[in-house]
């Protein structure tokens, strides 16, 4: 490995050393320990260590197609202590700025949303609904008050011929008729109670 190589190879890892610093903490800043289970921050570090070991790797390849030293792993530690000392304090206090940006950000696109697409459409359906529940009982008027018109038309078109039947037809035919109704329905009635018994007797000889 020449020596422009391995210059460009000791910058890469220091660099991947404070890249590494950066994104520990952008990772501790969002996993919240306290907040979560035990087997998730387990499975979320491995995969944080995971990640952060193919992206150094890949690095490396890049660079050196992936020749390891021993004085890399000096510089990946000199990344990190720099990192630790010169630029924490600045990249977290940007970390919070950028995150709570993207908070108002996202408020205010779930606000502009809220005002003038949601309410909007709301009001729209809850008015759709008043017209039609208003036609609706429109039209329900409109029909009962027809009905009772016909009702009226027909009554009154009908009344001459039932005040004439009722004449024509002599009082004794009017009271066979009245006491044939009230036969039939007690022989309905008797009918009704002979089944019964009949059923009830065969129950009890099972």
């Amino acid at each position: 490995m020449s020596l422009p190589v391995q210059f460009y190879t000791l910058l890469a890892m220091i660099g991947m050393g404070s890249l590494f610093g950066a994104t520990l903490d952008t990772y501790q800043r969002f996993l919240k320990r306290g907040k979560r289970k035990k087997w998730i921050v387990f499975l979320n570090d491995l995969l944080f260590w995971f990640i952060q070991g193919i992206i150094i790797f890949y690095v490396l390849f890049l660079v050196n197609y992936g020749e390891l030293r021993f004085y890399l792993f000096l510089a990946l530690l000199c990344g990190f202590s720099a990192y630790q000392a010169l630029f924490k304090k600045i990249y977290l206090k940007l970390l919070e700025s950028l995150i709570q940006l993207v908070k108002a950000v996202a408020r205010l696109i779930y606000r502009t949303f809220y005002l003038l697409v949601y309410k909007p459409a709301r009001g729209l359906c809850i008015l759709l609904a008043a017209i039609i529940l208003y036609v609706y009982g429109l039209l329900l008027s409109l029909v009962k008050i027809v009905w009772i018109m016909v009702k009226w038309v027909l009554k009154t078109v009908f009344k001459p011929f039932v005040w004439i039947l009722k004449k024509v037809i002599p009082e004794s035919v009017e009271k066979f008729v009245v006491q044939l109704r009230k036969t039939i329905a007690g022989y309905l009635k008797g009918s009704k109670n002979t089944i019964i018994k009949v059923m009830n007797f065969f129950r009890k000889k099972r």
